[in-house]
């Protein structure tokens, strides 16, 4: 399938093994019936594609935060839109799986991954969604015990059994049903996908082609092992919360935040709210400052930019912000700004990890 909706104010990559052309930056939908009424998730799509994007990237555990009565209303919202507009070639459709998770228990009963938990649970999103394929099918966290959402190290290892190579045999399954295109994972270690690769060559079963993990200027720890993984064995990097949350838009310094930003709202979510955290973001909001930059901008451009990365999820709640966020494309950090980045990255290495 030929994707159609290019434009020549956006940048596209190849997208991984797939040949598949994608635009560098992503449409994140998470706040798609919590935050963002039908109409508004409505206008956002509309918007993004007429901008040039065509990567949009979902979840059945979405809106966020979890909650049993929004569950699923983001694909919902989604698959209205897909109804209503009739162009489903025009963009590439990312969805995903929850694994087990106290915060995804309310989704469906022993949540998984294999023993038809991924058909269920992909034959359901079909539905929401409205649309009879995903391109991209992801898991979207470790179903074992490991450090994912920011934590360090492994304290125990869990008696989680290997089962990375059914799950393969029914991606495959579901590949060659048409019901996916392609899969990918998200939140993975190293190890994982390393693993997960091993498996996946020995048997003759498709590869992941992609792993969405956060990346930001506040949680660089992508770069060590994951980036490598990326570059050597051809996996589209594929980071979510480039902005952490919108403290790297500069808002909250800036006192341009209200009751209903992301991190007033939500206030259980804290791993962007270290002093460290506070810290480094002063400091990168003097290097735009001192190099007449938008702020939010600089952050995305940076992770856009990086090579391991094929597509950079944005995510907001206005239009306004998503045509902020959109524009950082014409962004190019030089080596000034980059030199001066790194100077904050060595002062606070990786305060949300």
């Amino acid at each position: 399938m030929n994707i159609k909706n290019h434009h020549a104010d956006m940048r596209y990559n190849a997208f991984g093994t797939t040949g598949w052309q994608v635009s560098k930056i992503a449409l994140g939908t998470m706040t798609f019936g919590q935050q963002n009424t039908e109409a508004e998730g409505h206008r956002q799509l509309d918007y993004a594609l007429e901008r040039g994007i065509n990567l949009i990237d979902t979840a059945e555990m979405y809106s966020v935060p979890p909650k049993p009565e929004t569950q699923g209303s983001t694909e919902r919202i989604i698959g209205s839109w897909i109804r209503s507009r009739k162009h489903r070639d025009r963009y590439y459709l990312a969805t995903k799986i929850a694994g087990p998770m106290p915060m995804a228990r309310h989704i469906r009963p022993n949540l998984g991954f294999a023993d038809g938990q991924l058909r269920e649970a992909l034959g359901k999103s079909l539905e929401r969604l409205q649309t009879d394929y995903v391109d991209l099918y992801q898991l979207h966290w470790p179903e074992r015990t490991t450090n994912y959402f920011g934590t360090r190290g492994v304290s125990e290892i869990d008696e989680w059994q290997d089962n990375f190579l059914r799950v393969l045999e029914d991606m495959k399954t579901l590949i060659d049903e048409g019901l996916i295109r392609a899969w990918g994972l998200s939140n993975e270690t190293p190890w994982g996908v390393m693993r997960i690769l091993q498996l996946a060559d020995a048997h003759g079963l498709p590869r992941p082609v992609s792993i969405q993990n956060p990346y930001s200027l506040l949680a660089r720890g992508f770069e060590v092992g994951l980036a490598e993984v990326c570059l050597r064995e051809h996996i589209a990097g594929f980071p979510y919360s480039p902005l952490a949350m919108g403290r790297l838009s500069g808002k909250y310094l800036r006192g341009e935040d209200d009751a209903e930003s992301r991190l007033n709202q939500f206030t259980h979510y804290t791993r962007y709210n270290s002093e460290n955290c506070l810290a480094a973001t002063e400091r990168y909001a003097e290097v735009a400052d001192r190099h007449g930059l938008d702020m939010a901008q600089m952050a995305l451009a940076f992770v856009t930019d990086r090579p391991f990365n094929q597509s950079n999820i944005i995510g907001a709640t206005s239009i306004k912000q998503l045509r902020q966020n959109i524009d950082s494309i014409d962004l190019h950090l030089d080596g000034d700004v980059l030199k001066d980045l790194e100077a904050v990255q060595s002062q606070y290495p990786n305060p949300a990890v």
